[in-house]
This record gives structure tokens, sequence and C-alpha cells, in this order.
């Protein structure tokens, strides 16, 4: 009985670590780390920020400021504060990468993810996202937790061409 059970948790193991890691990645896939990462721009470097944006989340789901302005180039630190009492996050990235990956997480509510792309937040807490914005055009971040985006957790950094 004891090998029957433990080939039981073996395989039960083994099904799980194949889930996950399927999951993980059609995951990854879906929200732009290649072609779509070089539309939105790349992980920013904090020696090179030029300024900082304050972001706040609410349970109304609405970022302020919704719209951002940046330079092409510009390294900018967002600060995120969660004012809320749910869970809140802000994600970088193309509309059509932010609509898979949340379609992803609708369908995986509890899904953990730390890319440099995004930050999540619990109630009251602060966190950022160093970001450098390499072509010009616009950038849209979302909050992915299911509902939130639906319901308008949404908004767009619009990046003006270098030198205008």
């Amino acid at each position: 009985m004891a090998l029957t059970f433990r080939n039981t948790v073996f395989a039960a193991l083994a099904a799980l670590a194949a889930v996950g890691a399927s999951a993980s990645g059609t995951h990854a896939g879906d929200h732009g780390h290649d072609d779509a990462e070089a539309a939105v721009g790349k992980p920013g470097v904090a020696a090179k920020v030029t300024r900082t944006v304050q972001v706040d989340m609410t349970d109304a789901m609405r970022f302020t400021p919704a719209d951002i302005k940046v330079k092409q180039g510009e390294t900018v630190r967002f600060v995120v504060k969660n004012s809320g009492v749910l869970k809140h996050e802000l994600v970088l990235g193309t509309e059509k990468a932010l609509k898979a990956h949340y379609d992803a997480m609708k369908k995986n509510p509890e899904m953990e993810h730390a890319d440099p792309n995004m930050v999540t937040l619990a109630a009251g807490k602060t966190g950022e996202i160093v970001w450098q914005f390499t072509q010009a055009g616009k950038v849209d971040f979302g909050c992915l937790q299911p509902g939130h985006y639906d319901a308008g957790m949404k908004g767009a950094v619009l990046v003006g061409k270098a030198g205008k």
C-alpha cells in the first residue's frame, strides 16, 4: 500500500509539474516578452531614471493618472500604490498582449508572476517598475486581476518621438 500511495503522489507531482511548466510557458508567451516587448520598451536601469511618476490604483477600478506622457528613450520609475482593499497590478504591454495575459489570468486567477513590466500589490502596498521606453507610440497598461480590466482598469503611456 505504501508503494501505491508513493506512486500516486509521484504521479500527481509529475502531473502538477507538467501543468505548471505548460502554464508558465503559455503565460510568458501571452504577455509579449519577445517581439511585442520591443514595441513597449525594456526594463530600465535605476541609475538612468530621468523622472518618477506616481500611480494610484483603487477599488473603483481606475489608475490615477490613466494617461501618462513620456519621451522616446526616457527611463521612468513608476511608483505604484494600491489604495484599495483588493489586490491590484499594473502591467505594461501592447493591448494584444495585455488581453491575452488577462484571458490567462481569468482561467488561472491565483497565477503568480514577477516580470519587470509589472507590479502586483496587496491592499495598501507600494511597489515600482523602472522602464525604458525605446519606441515612440502608445504603450498600454492595465490591471489583469480577474474582472478588473473588463471594469475599465487600464491606461496608456504616450511615448513622444525623441527630440520633439
